[in-house]
């Protein structure tokens, strides 16, 4: 199998040398486009019209379709495992804070809120968010990641 130049491998830090504070590196994402809702209707299986048919978004009393708000979960999720493997993700718990519109620019990020082992598992607990390039925050939420 030839890998895809976008697939990466992470491999689990250090976890001696994070510290309350410490950023994830962002995740930076082009501006929505109604294909990428398409496409996500498609993968998903979520085919609510809201997110693709203009005319029933404004029949709904919306000015456009906007995001799923599952999408931008996943982005938080793909964030995590640009980080680490996916298999050390034990929580992503998201809250819904804005819509998210067809063209914004969506930035991803994290930062360590706290460290420490438990059962002699060692952990950190995330901050994770995401926001528009107005600083808008769409969501917001915490992950755990434990070191295998």
């Amino acid at each position: 199998m030839t890998e895809s130049p976008a697939m990466t491998h992470v491999t689990l830090l250090d976890w001696n040398a994070l510290q309350p504070g410490d950023a994830l590196p962002p995740l930076e994402l082009p501006p929505i486009s109604r294909l990428d809702l398409a496409l996500y209707c498609g993968a998903s299986g979520d085919h609510n019209p809201i997110h693709v048919d203009i005319d029933f978004a404004k029949s709904a009393g919306m000015p456009d379709v906007f995001a799923h708000g599952m999408l931008s979960a996943a982005w938080l999720a793909r964030l995590l495992t640009n980080w680490v493997p996916q298999p050390a993700i034990r929580s992503l718990d998201v809250r819904f804070a804005a819509l998210t519109h067809v063209g914004e620019r969506i930035s991803c990020t994290g930062t360590v809120a706290e460290k420490f082992e438990r059962e002699g598992r060692r952990s950190v607990l995330l901050k994770v968010a995401s926001a528009n390039a107005n600083g808008v925050i769409k969501l917001s939420g915490e992950a755990l990641v434990a070191w295998l």
